[in-house]
């Protein structure tokens, strides 16, 4: 994590941006080990499923049919 930390602001990749990144891979694979179930996805993130629903439709996430 640490070397990507660094290439990150070699690059010169703001934190807002990469926040949002992060979240949006950290919350897609969460629905992917879920088979897709937002109930589950919010579980594994420890997040309310509502703000998992809310997140998906903000960074425009497919879930797993």
């Amino acid at each position: 994590m640490e070397k990507l930390v660094q290439e990150m602001l070699d690059k010169g990749v703001l934190y807002d941006d990469a926040r949002r990144e992060f979240e949006k891979l950290f919350i897609a694979r969460a629905l992917q080990r879920s088979n897709g179930s937002l109930g589950e996805a919010a579980e594994l993130l420890g997040l309310h499923r509502n703000t998992v629903a809310r997140k998906i439709a903000e960074y425009r996430i497919k879930r797993a049919t």
